[in-house]
């Protein structure tokens, strides 16, 4: 226990610091051009998954399970952009290097919390497909939009409360000597590495939280997929599998883009270029939100006919106005 003790002891004065420098992209060169990229990444974002939002707010057909995950996941990508990407600019735009200690905190809070949101929504949504290939007839009594509103409630619940735990032990720290976090945000690892005092419960912590939001759930989707894959080995024709594997490719492309690079980036973090690192980081965390809306409504037709129908509606007002 002798451990914990800076970390959960009493009568500790920690040492913080009024402010974090962060310096993740200051000595890269050419950066200008990025961060034009992170304004482009940024505003089709926002209008993608607020048109993905909308379209599923508009149609009454698609007030169901899948699209209430969907939904959530937009809205989710959504917050994500607005919580990085703006504050990223700001910093090395305006250069206010500077962020004080506490919002540093919460900069980090809800970046973390968001990107744990992506992965957890990703494997309610692998569970709504192997509920809907492997029990087709069940579907509609085991996944109902109240079941699917509980299961996103409790993954946001799991997030904050997961993510909250690992501030409250950052906040148990005491920093001494440096305060310039080599990173383009306010990274986990990057901090509590700073601390002068025992930083062994941030240090176990760092490795639960990744394994709780990115391995867990990978392993759960991998998981359902083997299982969707073996049930349609054993029942289903050629033309039958290709059609129920055609109802999960989106799934599948976001599965893929949303946890390879940020896995390989964990994986193999400490043996590339520390500017490498900050680039591939920032890349997994921006990009996926971008192309998560546009991925769904290329690859999925009730969504491209609900975009349809909504333009030939205004389409006939405008004609009925005129």
């Amino acid at each position: 226990m002798d451990l914990f003790n800076s970390a959960l002891g009493r009568n500790i004065t920690f040492i913080r610091p009024a402010y974090f420098i962060i310096s993740g992209f200051i000595d890269i060169p050419y950066m200008q051009y990025y961060y034009v990229f992170l304004c482009f990444v940024y505003i089709a974002s926002v209008l993608g998954n607020t048109v993905v939002m909308a379209v599923i707010y508009l149609d009454h057909s698609l007030r169901t399970p899948k699209y209430v995950a969907v939904f959530n996941l937009a809205l989710v990508d959504l917050l994500s952009s607005t919580s990085q990407v703006p504050k990223v600019l700001d910093i090395f735009l305006s250069n206010h290097f500077s962020i004080p200690y506490i919002d540093c905190l919460m900069f980090f809070f809800f970046c973390y919390s968001l990107l744990s949101l992506q992965a957890l929504n990703l494997l309610a949504l692998s569970y709504d497909r192997v509920v809907a290939i492997m029990y087709p007839l069940h579907y509609q009594r085991k996944i109902t939009n109240r079941f699917m509103f509980s299961l996103i409630a409790f993954f946001w619940l799991f997030a904050i409360v997961a993510v909250l735990t690992a501030v409250g032990l950052l906040t148990r720290l005491s920093f001494c000597n440096s305060v310039v976090i080599n990173s383009y945000f306010c990274d986990h690892g990057q901090i509590f590495r700073l601390a002068c005092n025992d930083m062994f419960p941030s240090y176990v912590i760092s490795y639960v939280l990744p394994c709780l939001i990115l391995w867990v759930p990978l392993l759960l989707i991998l998981c359902s997929y083997l299982c969707i894959g073996n049930a349609l080995a054993k029942v289903a024709s050629g033309k039958e599998r290709a059609k129920a594997l055609k109802t999960c490719t989106a799934h599948i492309s976001l599965v893929i883009m949303y946890f390879v690079p940020f896995l390989t980036t964990y994986t193999i973090g400490a043996q590339i270029h520390p500017n490498a690192r900050i680039i591939n980081m920032s890349l997994a965390s921006v990009l996926p939100p971008m192309l998560n809306p546009i991925i769904y409504v290329l690859q999925t037709q009730e969504i491209k006919n609900s975009i349809k129908n909504i333009i030939e509606i205004r389409r006939q007002f405008r004609i009925m106005v005129n």
